[in-house]
């Protein structure tokens, strides 16, 4: 069984800040740093170092050749990247003394990924395979459908989440995993648990995974029900705790683990990942993960 990510490739730019801007504010910053982002990068690298078999496939400019070249030491496969006369795709992030963070994001190459290409690269792909997707690239529909032709899983995390989303074909999605403000824009409920129930009634064949952050998870497939809590930590950058969770519950379940084994997993994952600076870096090894929740 391989992964497939059609994902974005990120620049991110990170600003240590004592709040988020608000409106109408300027404020000075504590520090800058540069880091390899976008919500597909960050997954393929916790896929990889999940020890998952994870091929990326996405879109660079000319600026982005060294996010390829990182994300290809963390184990992923980028022989589907593809390059761009365009820029590559940046974000804009702050992130403050309390470890929340807000997000500008650029979508730059991210957003010019052609037809052809979907279809060239899901050509090397097929039954029992998974194709990933997130929401930081265009033509997802396309992608989707592409992916169910060639008989492939279809894990779908709708983020950042927008009104498109609806239109989405997500009766063929098999995991649906989003946030809980995902879930409520998704589903039009505030609650997570009537999120759960609609999503759940609305699409009955998919397993749908709803992360709480500093709270855990929780997981519906078919008439069963998860929740898994998150270890305690002190948070200092939550960036890319979301896709360090989505990484780690994939590889886990590829691994055969059981869905409770799986939320663990991936809970503790997310929980390291917040106590480092940056996006990708602050991403696990696996031993760190499978070792410290005896799942070898």
């Amino acid at each position: 069984m391989k992964i497939l990510n059609f994902g974005s490739l990120n620049i991110d730019l990170v600003y240590r800040v004592p709040h988020i801007v608000r409106p109408g504010e300027t404020l000075a910053g504590f520090s800058r740093a540069t880091f390899a982002g976008g919500k597909g990068n960050n997954q393929s690298v916790a896929l990889a170092r999940a020890g998952a078999p994870v091929f990326h496939a996405g879109k660079i400019g000319s600026d982005g050749a060294w996010l390829v070249k990182k994300l290809k030491a963390a184990g992923a496969n980028v022989r589907f990247v593809k390059k761009d006369p365009g820029p590559t795709g940046h974000a804009v992030i702050q992130v403050a003394d309390n470890g929340q963070n807000a997000i500008v994001l650029f979508p730059g190459a991210n957003r010019a990924i052609t037809r052809r290409e979907i279809r060239e690269t899901v050509a090397h792909f097929g039954k029992g395979d998974i194709l990933l997707l997130q929401n930081e690239v265009n033509a997802i529909p396309e992608m989707i459908k592409a992916a169910r032709k060639a008989g492939m899983k279809i894990w779908f995390n709708p983020a950042p989440f927008d009104t498109a989303v609806a239109g989405y074909p997500l009766s063929l999605v098999d995991c649906l995993i989003l946030n809980e403000v995902e879930a409520a824009g998704l589903s039009g409920k505030k609650s997570v648990p009537a999120a759960m129930a609609t999503l759940a009634k609305r699409f009955p064949a998919a397993e749908i995974l709803i992360t709480l952050g500093a709270k855990g998870a929780m997981l519906r497939s078919g008439t069963r029900q998860y929740r898994v809590p998150a270890p305690k930590v002190k948070a200092v950058d939550t960036t890319a705790a979301g896709d360090t969770f989505i990484g780690y519950y994939a590889a886990a379940s590829i691994r055969g683990l059981s869905p409770r084994q799986c939320l663990t997993c991936a809970c503790k994952a997310a929980a390291i990942s917040v106590t480092r600076k940056g996006a990708a870096d602050s991403i696990p090894d696996r031993k760190e993960v499978f070792e410290a929740v005896a799942y070898q």
